[in-house]
């Protein structure tokens, strides 16, 4: 029956700088990455250096969402510009899968044409300065991500965890062609490209549930018991919730002790909505309606 937000300006200001940050940090990190390619050789730095510099550009279309998702509701887009941040999570599957694309087609290159590596000891280091930066994004990434309730910003600090271990295997790599088997290398890009290809996998899955509207089903058992257990309340007809953004909608429908008032009825329902938002993480709306109880009731 009615409605209420958060603060979804400074949680959007917040993945702002989240994205910032990450975009600098990941952005130092692979140009220091290909200047040793470019003096190495290496085609497993080479991948790896693609996927970080794809990983920094992902921050950009996240930094336009974020901006764009503040906007407020005009009457031609009544429900805001929440979604525009599921939009840049396509835009991410989107990077990644090219950047898989180009680390397995350069990797395969150098299987068939090989070329001698040098500076093995900077491959490494180059490696070891990946794996710290991504970690770093990474770590800073997902607590932002879960602290705003942003599932395309967590799902990009993941990305960037998988970047930081990929970055070990170049070093993996390096170690081998010092070993004495230069294949080592292209080998390494090869998985390299396979594991962008499992983070490729999760990524998706989480952009294309939240487009789908998919919620976890707890919320929704969350949201079932506080609803039932308001006073007036004979039982719950049904709950609807999804993600607009990194902000969750509701609406719910319940029945209500037929000899209440109208006005009884609706305070019922406001006082639920209320309650929702107590108990709901990242709520930024929520409609209840309110029926008499003697009408037929809906499964819930």
């Amino acid at each position: 029956m009615g409605g209420f937000h958060h603060d979804v300006y400074d949680d959007s200001a917040e993945g702002i700088r989240a994205v910032k940050i990450s975009l600098v940090v990941l952005g130092i990190t692979a140009a220091a990455q290909l200047i040793v390619v470019a003096l190495s050789g290496s085609v497993a730095l080479f991948a790896d250096t693609v996927h970080n510099f794809s990983d920094a550009l992902t921050a950009v279309p996240l930094w336009i969402a974020f901006v764009v998702s503040r906007r407020a509701a005009t009457r031609r887009y009544t429900y805001g510009f929440g979604r525009v941040e599921d939009l840049a999570g396509l835009f991410v599957v989107a990077v990644i899968a090219l950047s898989a694309v180009i680390a397995a087609v350069e990797a395969v290159r150098r299987l068939v044409d090989p070329v001698p590596l040098s500076h093995l000891s900077w491959v490494a280091a180059a490696g070891i300065l990946g794996f710290i930066g991504n970690e770093i994004v990474a770590v800073y990434r997902i607590r932002v991500g879960k602290r705003i309730g942003s599932a395309a910003l967590r799902a990009d600090g993941m990305h960037a965890r998988a970047d930081g271990l990929t970055s070990l295997a170049v070093v993996a790599g390096a170690v081998g062609v010092a070993a004495g088997f230069p294949m080592a290398d292209p080998i390494v890009g090869l998985l390299i490209a396979g594991a962008i290809g499992v983070v490729l996998v999760v990524a998706a899955r989480d952009v294309f549930g939240r487009l789908l509207d998919r919620v976890d089903p707890e919320l929704v058992d969350t949201a079932h018991q506080v609803l039932a257990r308001q006073p007036g309340v004979r039982a719950v007809r049904r709950v609807r919730m999804r993600w607009v953004g990194h902000r969750l909608e509701a609406d719910a429908e319940l029945d209500v002790d037929p000899d209440l008032s109208l006005a009884d009825a609706h305070r019922v329902a406001h006082s639920a909505e209320h309650e929702l938002a107590h108990a709901v993480p990242k709520l930024g709306s929520a409609i209840v309606h309110a029926y008499p109880g003697h009408e037929a009731t809906v499964s819930s």
